[in-house]
């Protein structure tokens, strides 16, 4: 327990653990309200890729700035913190606004098969979730600051806040505004965890007499570059399924996206604690130039995650029916909703094995400034899911997350040999 490591791993469980508590009960409410109908996939069209979108920024921005901020000490840190807060505030008010103005011409790429009755509600959606990606970005910020003195607390309930607003607006609004309530709900989530990390990042912070910041403007703007790359390669992935799944007819983007759920809650209680906690201790480890002691880690790591997600993604699916039926088969969500979630989910489960891996792997190398082949392995999964989807078409809409399964275990594999192969020429180079 005296290992910030482990204290840091742990805080992070506790909040990732009750934001997908609360993500479940969140999806169990869009369940039982709108079942497998069109509305839920004029939401899930609309959410789904937002809030993917979302993620990629927060992680971009973290994984970008904490090594960084790291490297920095004392004035010279915060004012560094200050920039970056001052830089993204912009990039992050431009991004959402664009997102506002362009969401007709992106809910025709996203959701390709809608029914043509529901594309404006989804339009609609998608403008009001934009607004959470201002907020999302500039509290990722304030996350960075806080990793870097090893506060991981604040940080940690984002889904949390999230999940909780969305919730309550789903039940206080729901007679007013229908599936809009979600959307808002969302939203101010966003906004209640900056303001939560704003006061967690401030407080006790010294602003007065800082040093110049030396770090320019260019460096700031482009340091992120390679990550958002990255993950947006790996959310491509899932993006495209999802879109894919809107022309085999109504429900089955919504049924791609309740099969998310058991992927995703899995996924974040094993990914985000070990990575965000592994993340300043490579960052540490590399600045002291021990990196063999830090590809050491990374291999434990990966050895144990593997263990855990094979595991529990043959436990998920033996108990898939049993799972989605207990937990979402109520109001609109019939027993036809569960069979047809069931059938998808058994393509799409093995693909927690390959995300999760690929993740921590990817994850590890950027902490060590390595991002070309995290970067170069990211469009694999795309591809091969691409080429697998196309060929099974329409007419099989239980095999849809089959490409994305392949494609994701054939990412993390690429990965593994690009990492091996180069690992002693890093050595040579620390």
């Amino acid at each position: 327990m005296d290992s910030p490591l482990l204290r840091g791993g742990l805080t992070i469980v506790a909040g990732v653990l009750t934001g997908n508590v609360l993500g479940v009960g969140r999806v169990a409410l869009i369940a039982y309200l709108l079942g497998t109908h069109s509305y839920a996939d004029s939401l899930a069209v609309a959410m789904g890729p937002l809030d993917m979108f979302n993620s990629v920024l927060i992680n971009s921005i973290i994984f970008a700035f904490v090594p960084l901020l790291t490297a920095a000490q004392g004035a010279e840190r915060t004012a560094l913190f200050l920039k970056l807060t001052r830089a993204f505030v912009w990039v992050f008010s431009l991004i959402s606004l664009s997102v506002m103005l362009a969401a007709p011409w992106l809910m025709r790429v996203l959701a390709p098969g809608l029914d043509p009755q529901y594309y404006g509600t989804s339009v609609n959606i998608l403008r009001i979730l934009a607004l959470s990606t201002l907020s999302g970005g500039v509290a990722a910020v304030h996350c960075a600051m806080l990793y870097t003195h090893r506060r991981f607390g604040p940080a940690a309930f984002y889904q949390a806040a999230l999940n909780v607003f969305t919730i309550a607006a789903a039940l206080c609004l729901w007679k007013f505004v229908g599936v809009y309530a979600f959307a808002i709900g969302y939203t101010a989530g966003a906004l209640a965890q900056l303001a939560i990390v704003y006061f967690a990042a401030r407080s006790g912070l010294d602003t007065k007499a800082l040093p110049p910041c030396q770090v320019r403007w260019r460096e700031i703007l482009m340091k992120p570059a390679f990550f958002v790359v990255y993950a947006a390669g790996i959310g491509l992935n899932i993006t495209f399924t999802r879109a894919y799944a809107t022309h085999t007819g109504p429900g089955m983007a919504a049924a791609m996206d309740y099969c998310m759920r058991g992927v995703a809650v899995p996924l974040a209680l094993l990914v985000q604690p070990i990575s965000n906690s592994l993340l300043p201790e490579i960052a540490r480890l590399r600045s002291l130039f021990r990196l063999r002691e830090a590809l050491r880690l990374i291999d434990k790591t990966i050895a144990l995650a593997a263990l855990v997600a094979v595991f529990g993604c043959g436990f998920a699916l033996i108990f898939r029916q049993q799972a989605i039926a207990l937990l979402f088969q109520h109001g609109s969500f019939t027993a036809n909703s569960t069979r047809l979630v069931a059938a998808a989910f058994l393509a799409l489960g093995p693909s927690l094995i390959g995300w999760s891996l690929i993740e921590i792997l990817a994850r590890s190398l950027f902490a060590l400034d390595r991002p070309w082949p995290p970067v170069i392995a990211a469009f694999v999964p795309l591809t091969i899911n691409v080429a697998i989807t196309l060929r099974v078409g329409p007419f099989h809409p239980e095999y849809l997350g089959l490409g994305a399964s392949v494609g994701l275990i054939s990412g993390f594999a690429v990965l593994f040999v690009m990492a091996h192969t180069n690992r002693k020429r890093w050595l040579a180079q620390g």
